[in-house]
């Protein structure tokens, strides 16, 4: 289990994330900061795996707690909490030291399996990226619009931390055709397990695609 302290200046986003990994088994909250109210210093007493920043609006409070984290101890990784995954901002906090970024829009309980992939190197960004507008993402997006409304559902639930079973549930199907949705998802999206493909729609904006209502499968 690693040991995972928050940056953050709103205590909301503290406890979602704190709830997202209750139940996760994968990460133990060891710490939190408010800039506002504690050093970096003593964030890092906490010994930390990993630090998850939050963006705080972009502001410029959280770059610099990135490059003093960074200063500090460059080998512990660091992660940002961020509304948009593009911009001048992002580019700003990677080059402070940020290993990469999570979208706030992901549902807290799929963080930790985000995290835990990332800190395992099974993720990665590429910079270039980072500078590419919506336009861009929104393309990208449609380039793989060749999910089913079904498939897309699922694909969204499957961001979400939903098992199989879960998923069945929820939509009133058996698992064995959740299981042949999810099949499809990976072959269409050439990803081979849940964590590649919650990254994947994470990353190229398939999340941000509203499906139509739900339908028979």
């Amino acid at each position: 289990m690693k040991r995972l302290a928050i940056v953050a200046d709103n205590a909301l986003i503290v406890d979602a994330v704190r709830i997202g990994l209750r139940d996760r088994e994968m990460f133990e909250f060891v710490g939190y900061m408010d800039p506002r109210k504690t050093s970096v210093k003593s964030l890092l007493d906490a010994a930390p795996d990993a630090v998850l920043v939050d963006d705080m609006d972009q502001s410029e409070t959280a770059i610099r707690i990135i490059e003093e984290l960074h200063e500090l101890d460059p080998a512990i990784p660091i992660f940002v909490l961020i509304v948009r995954m593009q911009g001048g901002w992002l580019e700003r906090a990677i080059d402070a030291g940020a290993r990469g970024a999570i979208s706030k829009s992901v549902n807290p309980v799929a963080l930790a399996t985000l995290m835990r992939a990332a800190l395992n190197e099974h993720m990665a960004h590429a910079p270039a990226s980072i500078l590419s507008g919506e336009s861009d993402r929104i393309e990208t997006a449609a380039e793989h619009s060749t999910l089913t409304q079904r498939e897309r559902e699922i694909l969204q639930l499957v961001a979400a931390g939903a098992t199989n079973g879960d998923i069945a549930r929820k939509l009133w199907v058996t698992e064995q055709t959740v299981k042949f949705h999810v099949s499809n998802i990976y072959r269409k999206l050439d990803v081979s397990n849940r964590t590649e493909a919650c990254h994947y729609a994470h990353v190229n904006g398939l999340l941000a695609m509203k499906p139509p209502l739900s339908a028979a499968s």
